[in-house]
């Protein structure tokens, strides 16, 4: 078949693509050979990575879809969008990175295209969220539409970066435990920790504004049960926005706190030098004196002038140390 005859492959599954199955309207799915042609009266889902060359294909010239679409669906735009189209939405949405080798703040773009009866999602780098919405509808116990779904991938992504953030509360919390006990951390960690929090601070607050606003939106296919439930989830966005910033209000006193132990680590090994100093100040003074080469100096002649000058040093160092110690410097 050639690749160059735009009709032959428009109205048919990709054949590279990640997940494609029609939803049976009972929780579970049916899955969509590749290549076989898209089902009209049951509600259908393709999910693609449009950096695989017949996916980005198939979303160049589908007929599915304007220009507008099309340029979101291949990756064009990465800020978070909700552009309704009379009864078909436009999504684009921010899930964690848990790919290796990618930081989790480095937020994968998940792109979304759903009407009444028909979802067409597409991503570049795997999404945990993803999977876990088709391994639901897998065991029979997840969609039975294309609203509900909707719903759902919104939980799913708002459920891993509930995840995340609680594992950088777990963080913040243990380094506080470490500085209370006087235990530094390794260089880098606290700064890295708020970055994230930052980051993912920075890609949820929109989030939120666009799970809202698409709950309050006006589409006749979904009922008040779906605004409901995407009204709970932009409230958990809410309050993991909250405990975001907490996190970094955490972070800046942790932050002061190191730097004033670190002050005070440097201090008190300046003080001990200085006492150090002070305590062979006396004997650097009479060595000093004693060592110059002048005719007179008292016992050049005497064989124990030495042990006794020495046992004069030691004395005068230990008395200083006492008088020290006794006036709380040491």
């Amino acid at each position: 078949m050639n690749m160059n005859e735009k009709d032959v492959q428009m109205d048919r599954v990709p054949s590279d693509v990640i997940y494609g199955l029609t939803l049976d309207g009972k929780g579970g799915m049916q899955p969509l050979e590749p290549g076989s042609e898209i089902p009209g009266p049951q509600p259908s889902w393709l999910h693609l990575d449009y950096g695989n060359p017949e996916s980005a294909r198939w979303l160049l010239h589908t007929p599915l879809f304007n220009d507008a679409v099309r340029e979101s669906l291949l990756g064009q735009s990465n800020r978070p969008k909700l552009v309704r189209m009379g009864e078909a939405v436009l999504l684009i949405l921010r899930g964690i990175n848990h790919n290796q080798e990618h930081r989790p703040e480095e937020m994968v773009a998940l792109r979304i295209y759903i009407t009444p009866d028909l979802i067409i999602s597409s991503r570049r780098r795997p999404l945990l969220s993803e999977k876990d919405v088709f391994e639901q509808l897998k065991l029979g116990g997840g969609a039975d539409s294309p609203a509900d779904w909707l719903v759902e991938i919104c939980d799913a992504l708002t459920e891993r970066a509930g995840e995340f953030v609680e594992e950088l509360h777990d963080q913040i919390l243990e380094l506080e435990e470490r500085v209370l006990t006087r235990d530094l951390p390794a260089n880098g960690r606290l700064a890295l920790i708020r970055k994230q929090l930052i980051m993912i601070r920075r890609y949820l607050s929109p989030q939120r504004d666009l799970v809202a606003r698409l709950a309050n939106e006006k589409i006749s296919w979904l009922d008040e049960d779906d605004r409901r439930r995407l009204l709970d989830i932009a409230d958990r966005l809410r309050r993991w926005l909250d405990d975001l910033d907490a996190g970094v209000a955490r972070t800046a006193v942790l932050a002061d706190e190191i730097n004033n132990l670190m002050a005070e680590a440097t201090n008190r090994r300046a003080y001990q030098m200085s006492v150090m100093a002070l305590l062979f100040l006396p004997a650097t003074f009479l060595t000093g004196l004693f060592g110059i080469n002048l005719g007179g100096i008292p016992g050049a002649e005497s064989p124990l002038a030495f042990w006794v000058f020495s046992g004069s040093l030691l004395t005068l160092a230990t008395v200083l140390a006492v008088w020290l110690k006794h006036r709380r410097w040491w």
